[in-house]
């Protein structure tokens, strides 16, 4: 079996490195390539994260390396060990409690915001990713629908005006999310999750801000009381 130390080395030796970070400074650049991995290997908690063979993989000295994975431990997608060791991050139960509290407040802001500055671009996206997550719900995708449902609230966050507040609802997401954590979420979940995003987006769509607000905060209702249920069955 492919270990997760594997996987990662794996996908940063094959990643083709995008041509537009020439003009990036080399942390920012270990930074972004680490980012990505991370979020889409779903590596299990606790792999370490060696700063010297990250370095080799993927060709850039320590020190941007390493600014790079204080980032990525600010993110909540890894930690330091004992100040020095460095693992993709755990989640305690409070943890993600206290990451969704951090959602409620200010995720709903985000959409309202939205509703009037989101480029169509941008909706076109998110309506299509909403497509592609009752899709992989209707056939009980679950990879799929993660991939749909992250790089939805990645868009929704990114497309923020107050870009502050963008950063930290996306930080608080990552921060609930890593290997496994959807395998106790019920079939249902999925198809009602999704109608709940293509309400929100529908409501964007129709710069209700107030409606998209309102949607959002009950979106994420029905996520913490799905998390009770899956942390039960734990």
């Amino acid at each position: 079996m492919v270990t997760s130390t594997e996987l990662l080395e794996k996908y940063l030796r094959e990643q083709k490195v995008d041509e537009t970070q020439d003009t990036l400074r080399l942390g920012e650049v270990a930074y972004l390539r680490m980012y990505d991995a991370l979020r889409n290997l779903d590596l299990e908690p606790g792999t370490p994260l060696p700063e010297t063979r990250l370095s080799t993989l993927l060709g850039i000295s320590r020190t941007p390396v390493r600014e790079a994975l204080q980032q990525l431990a600010a993110d909540g997608l890894i930690q330091f060990v004992n100040g020095r060791a460095v693992t993709v991050s755990p989640r305690s139960a409070q943890e993600l409690f206290d990451a969704l509290r951090v959602r409620e407040l200010l995720e709903p802001e985000v959409v309202r915001l939205n509703a009037t500055t989101l480029a169509k671009e941008q909706l076109d996206r998110l309506q299509h990713l909403t497509k592609e997550m009752e899709q992989a719900a209707n056939q009980g995708d679950r990879p799929a629908w993660s991939r749909a449902d992250r790089e939805w609230h990645e868009i929704m966050c990114s497309a923020c005006p107050n870009q502050l507040l963008g950063q930290m609802v996306l930080q608080a997401r990552n921060r609930m999310y890593h290997k496994g954590s959807d395998d106790y979420v019920v079939d249902q979940y999925l198809i009602d999750g999704t109608h709940e995003h293509r309400l929100i987006v529908e409501a964007i769509a129709a710069h209700d801000g107030g409606e998209a607000e309102k949607l959002m905060l009950d979106h994420l209702t029905q996520a913490r009381e799905n998390m009770f249920r899956r942390l039960n069955r734990l």
